[in-house]
């Protein structure tokens, strides 16, 4: 018999390693873990996954796990419910779907572009410390037009985040509570964190330009407080999920340089005569969206979710009571056996759907920025491995990366040369 702790100090201990072992030849489709307070379950069987995030919201909502991240990101849509948080997700998805068939295209290769040659000129460079503030550099420039967020505002905010977010991962799964000075100490750090990021977000909202996702926010009315916090989850999402996923991409390009020439091939069909991506074009680009995607199985930003019960019911085979906590791993899931051959090979000719893909969740809460997110990623690979080949430094195969509120890469070392004759003359456009 299970001590009540048990699964708790396991989790703690290393977070993908225990939900693998809990998961991965797992019988039961719901495993109970010993976490303290309440009952939760690991749920195991894919097909559980979708209606438990398509369930009604007084049947099965976010609940406490989630709602902890209120600390950061306030009354945003990510823990929002209802008809509130459906306005907010129509007008923000709909302004992104316009802008991923068209705008979007320009505009972030332009980022890349400029930010690739920056880093050919610093020579040797970690991943994930060039693609974060790449990433937010990318995710302000929709929000609030090209060159609105400065390089200090972007230091400064990806600064005052790493402030908060170790403390706010360990308040998640807490088996004591802190002593009254540690706990003062955090308050403290997350207060001027919090100062930091409300400052560049108000300077930013200040100097947004007319046709950005801005304007789309402002037409929904919402108060000072509110709009100030949906900027805010918009911009530090961006930063976590895909800039961490960024990284693996050059990652990837780097250990793969075959798959990376096939890539640049692949860059020049689906470019015009000026060698500029033409947006119309990108379907056509299937090697590099199917590299994406299998990046995104291995290693999915957000590692899991977390759903309540509201009220008692059945699932799995089970009696739930109200205030069950419902736990689901894109990581284990997409890592399980049962569902992928080999799972730890990197292999772009998988099939990237069914019901253990999850990396930006399922449902009516799927992740809001998906196709900005997946579009974004595609360009990444695009244009980097049409300019530049990657020599990779660091240890191979990578350590595993860090799980804090999503997973953040460890060190990748490596440099971006010119690409030869594949490429695209491209340099010189990039300055």
């Amino acid at each position: 018999m299970k001590l009540p702790l048990t699964d708790l100090i396991a989790f703690q201990r290393d977070q993908l390693g225990f939900f693998e072992s809990r998961g991965n030849g797992a019988t039961d489709p719901l495993v109970p873990l010993s976490m303290g307070a309440g009952p939760v379950f690991l749920v195991t069987d894919a097909d559980l996954v979708k209606p438990i995030l398509r369930a009604p919201e007084d049947q099965i909502d976010k609940g406490q796990l989630i709602y902890k991240l209120r600390e950061i990101i306030g009354e945003s849509s990510m823990v929002l419910s209802g008809e509130e948080h459906r306005t907010r997700r129509a007008a923000i998805h709909s302004q992104l779907a316009k802008g991923v068939s068209s705008s979007f295209v320009p505009e972030i290769t332009a980022v890349i572009r400029q930010h690739a040659a920056m880093l050919a000129r610093e020579g040797p460079f970690d991943a994930h410390r060039a693609t974060a503030p790449l990433a937010v550099r990318i995710v302000a420039t929709i929000l609030f037009g090209h060159g609105v967020l400065s390089a200090a505002d972007e230091t400064a905010l990806i600064t005052a985040l790493h402030l908060a977010e170790d403390d706010l991962a360990a308040e998640i799964f807490k088996i004591l509570p802190d002593f009254p000075w540690v706990k003062n100490r955090k308050k403290a750090k997350l207060a001027a964190a919090k100062r930091t990021m409300g400052f560049v977000v108000e300077k930013a909202r200040s100097d947004a330009k007319r046709h950005s996702l801005i304007s789309a926010l402002e037409q929904l009315n919402l108060s000072e407080k509110a709009m100030h916090e949906e900027i805010l989850l918009l911009l530090l999402s961006g930063h976590h999920t895909s800039g961490s996923a960024a990284a693996w991409i050059l990652y990837f390009l780097g250990r793969h340089p075959d798959l990376a020439a096939e890539i640049a091939r692949e860059a020049s069909l689906v470019s015009n005569d000026a060698g500029d991506v033409d947006a119309k074009r990108l379907p056509q680009a299937t090697t590099t969206m199917a590299f994406v995607k299998e990046v995104l199985r291995l290693y999915p930003s957000a590692y899991w979710l977390s759903r309540e019960t509201r009220q008692p019911m059945e699932l799995g085979g089970r009696k739930l009571a109200a205030g069950t906590s419902l736990l689901i791993s894109p990581w284990q899931m997409q890592r399980n056996p049962d569902y992928w051959p080999d799972p730890e090979r990197f292999d772009i000719t998988r099939t990237h759907s069914g019901p253990a893909y999850m990396p930006f969740g399922v449902g009516p809460r799927v992740c809001v920025g998906m196709s900005l997110a997946l579009l974004e990623l595609q360009l990444i690979a695009l244009e980097i491995a049409a300019s530049f080949e990657i020599e990779l430094a660091s240890s191979e195969p990578a350590p595993p990366p860090k799980p804090v509120i999503t997973i953040i890469p460890p060190a990748l070392d490596m440099r971006l040369r010119p690409r030869g004759a594949v490429a695209r003359p491209r340099l010189h456009q990039a300055a």
